[in-house]
């Protein structure tokens, strides 16, 4: 499983022309789900993505999570973060979940952020969405569960 976690002022998702989700400063989480990813994944990430100290302190340093300062966070699948461009112009999705297994996934990921207490919203699984951000710093992070250790 493949995170593209923004720290933002404020963003939004918008199908067809209605604002489905919009939120305040916190984060931006763009998902993407590989066939090799399980619900540990998932719920590692999560964990993760809530206790990432990349909000600024009294003192300017980033070492508060979103937890800590009362962030919202904004959660979209995005399948084509497992788009391979290393051959040709065109990219390549294999590694990309198939639909079910990835919006399995992702709403394995979102129910484990609401379990953890924050505010989550989300896009439209599948839907052709235009997400709006306003980016904080700019911070932008990549997690990944590649590799990790299974429960």
């Amino acid at each position: 499983m493949k995170l593209v976690i923004q720290r933002v002022k404020q963003a939004s998702v918008t199908v067809d022309g209605k604002c489905l989700s919009k939120i305040g400063p916190g984060l931006l989480v763009l998902a993407g789900v590989s066939h090799g990813d399980t619900p540990f994944d998932a719920r590692h990430l999560a964990h993760k993505t809530v206790k990432l100290r990349i909000f600024q302190d009294a003192d300017g340093k980033m070492n508060r999570s979103v937890e800590e300062m009362g962030g919202e966070l904004l959660a979209v699948s995005q399948f084509t973060l497992y788009g391979d461009c290393t051959k040709g112009n065109r990219p390549s999705y294999i590694s990309a979940a198939r639909p079910a297994q990835g919006e399995t996934l992702f709403n394995e990921y979102v129910q484990t952020l609401h379990a953890l207490g924050l505010p989550v919203q989300t896009g439209e699984f599948g839907a052709d969405m235009q997400v709006d951000l306003l980016n904080d710093g700019p911070v932008t992070l990549l997690l990944e569960s590649t590799g990790r250790a299974k429960e």
